[in-house]
């Protein structure tokens, strides 16, 4: 039987995954995903993508800092005052940032050590408390997944095992566009599923053949995923999707990141610069 190529049915489904926990240090999260499908009488198959907001992977993964614990260099402490944001934050940003890409008010975007560019390299303080004995001190901050290509591919390989089916994991996160109002779900993390779907070469309703449309197939799930899961209360972080056909493929998220020299709207400044 040949690879399957990569397509959409007619019906995409998306389930938010029910009844799952706040999650702790530690948690396996194949454990995780699987104990709620099984909630829901969803046996993965062939296909199908497991889609993970960034929180779930973080908690499991243990990356919360405690504030009180981080020293802000003079650096920090200079940028803070000139954006009125604790310093202790900025710090912390800083040290997941590789370039800073814009500063206002309130607002320090930069590109992250994962490529991408967002507010605050994608450390949140919502939802960011353990849950052992440590939740008595804070405030608290949630780091991105270390590796979260890596991590998706663990839990693939995980589930791929339990249920004999070739399956895809996308690891999201909430960002926002530069023109745009709102943030949108995109994926930091990919394992299975092709992150990219070249199209060239193919031919529209009149003939012409497809020069430039590559989509962006994880971003794509991810945004959907992201509507189903919330932003706030809901506990709904792990979203099961069904209605897509692709090969199995090893490639990640960092083959969303559009090289800097590809970059049009690319500037290289220096991490605390105002631009």
């Amino acid at each position: 039987m040949s690879a399957p190529t990569i397509g959409c049915d007619t019906r995409l489904e998306l389930r938010a995954l029910s009844g799952v926990p706040l999650v702790a240090e530690g948690t396996d999260l194949a454990d995780l995903v699987a104990d709620g499908l099984a909630r829901d009488g969803i046996t993965l198959r062939t296909g199908d993508v497991v889609v993970l907001a960034s929180k779930v992977v973080s908690r499991a993964e243990g990356r919360y800092v405690d504030l009180t614990t981080v020293v802000p260099s003079g650096e920090a402490t200079r940028l803070a005052a000139e954006l009125g944001k604790d310093p202790r934050m900025v710090e912390l940003v800083l040290r997941e940032t590789v370039e800073v890409s814009r500063t206002g008010p309130g607002v320090l975007i930069v590109k992250n050590r994962l490529g991408v560019v967002c507010a605050n390299a994608g450390i949140d303080v919502t939802n960011s408390r353990p849950l052992d004995a440590r939740a008595g001190s804070g405030p608290w901050a949630l780091l991105l997944p270390e590796a979260p290509d890596r991590s998706a591919d663990r839990l693939r390989q995980a589930l791929a095992s339990r249920f004999d089916a070739a399956v895809g994991v996308v690891i999201t996160d909430s960002v926002g566009r530069p023109f745009r109002f709102g943030t949108v779900g995109i994926a930091i993390g990919v394992s299975g599923l092709p992150p990219l779907w070249d199209q060239r070469g193919a031919f529209d309703l009149f003939g012409t053949r497809l020069e430039q449309t590559i989509t962006a197939l994880a971003d794509q799930v991810a945004a959907a995923a992201d509507l189903v899961a919330g932003q706030a209360a809901e506990r709904r972080g792990i979203v099961h999707v069904r209605g897509l056909s692709f090969p199995v493929v090893e490639s990640g998220a960092s083959a969303l990141v559009r090289p800097v020299n590809e970059d049009l709207y690319a500037r290289a400044v220096e991490p605390g610069a105002r631009s």
